[in-house]
């Protein structure tokens, strides 16, 4: 059973609480224990984590709760590797050196900054697996479903996640890569078969290739891994965190305290021109 298959705890009102008066799983979690010398993560000693466990496996337990075989592994790596960075073509990128040039002291507030401007137009894989776990979950022949995916996400959004990017224009070079990798390991399965099927579909439509983004590939690959779309969103903002830091850095050792838009770097006002309160009689 995969994490949006899982059967969720029922979540509980504040005032079932207030009701009853028994408060004793008002905190529960089942993600970790800690007390008395001993953490346990998902059941396993933490020293065991430590020892036993690359970077990539012990994320994978801590968010779906169990250890991830070697083919998951290595899509699951693929995914955290493949952010690496454009330039200053992400948003999240500016928001966090604006943030950093006003706020040399930590990194922090700046890492803060850019995931917060990680979102549905700045290329979070959340959307297209939403679309994709949708779309699959119809159970309908391909060409009907992708029809249904323009008529839903026309209406819902106005656009077809996972697909188009301001920049690359016939081909995404880190989806492609993400793609083929995927399919080497074993991992397109049938949200990634959507995505290839919505693509050639909307071509059809416009008459012209809109390429399958790093966004839309990474909602694929991780909607095959039976991820919960709410995880896939975080994981997009952490995977480009790395890139993020390094930006964050270095606007803080060598960039321009207090960064501006000055009207030489597009900085334009299109108000009123200059005009005068009127006196008021006494």
């Amino acid at each position: 059973m995969n994490q949006a298959q899982m059967p969720h705890r029922r979540r509980h009102q504040i005032g079932e609480f207030v009701a009853s008066g028994d408060w004793s799983d008002y905190w529960s979690t089942c993600i970790s224990r800690a007390g008395h010398g001993r953490i346990l993560v998902r059941g396993y000693p933490v020293e065991e984590i430590i020892e036993r466990l690359n970077y990539t496996e012990t994320a994978f337990l801590v968010l779906r709760g169990e250890l991830p075989d070697a083919r998951e592994t290595a899509l699951f790596d693929l995914v955290l590797r493949s952010g690496v960075d454009q330039q200053f073509i992400s948003a999240a990128v500016g928001a966090a050196r604006f943030t950093a040039s006003a706020f040399p002291d930590s990194p922090v507030p700046a890492l803060a900054s850019g995931m917060l401007a990680s979102g549905s137009v700045t290329g979070s894989p959340q959307e297209p697996a939403q679309m994709l776990i949708e779309a699959v979950g119809w159970k309908l022949p391909p060409a009907q479903a992708c029809a249904r995916v323009m008529q839903v996400w026309g209406e819902r959004r106005g656009r077809v996640p996972g697909l188009g990017h301001p920049l690359h224009k016939e081909a995404e070079p880190r989806a492609i890569t993400v793609r083929r990798l995927a399919q080497k390991l074993g991992g397109w399965r049938e949200h990634g078969q959507m995505l290839d099927a919505v693509e050639s579909h909307l071509a059809e439509l416009k008459g012209r290739k809109i390429p399958i983004n790093l966004a839309g590939a990474l909602g694929a690959l991780l909607a095959d891994l039976g991820f919960d779309p709410l995880v896939i969103g975080g994981l997009g903002a952490l995977s480009y965190g790395m890139a993020l830091l390094a930006h964050i850095t270095e606007e803080i050792r060598d960039g321009v305290p207090l960064r501006i838009i000055p009207d030489a770097l597009g900085a334009y006002y299109d108000g009123p021109a200059e005009r005068h309160i009127p006196e008021r009689r006494s």
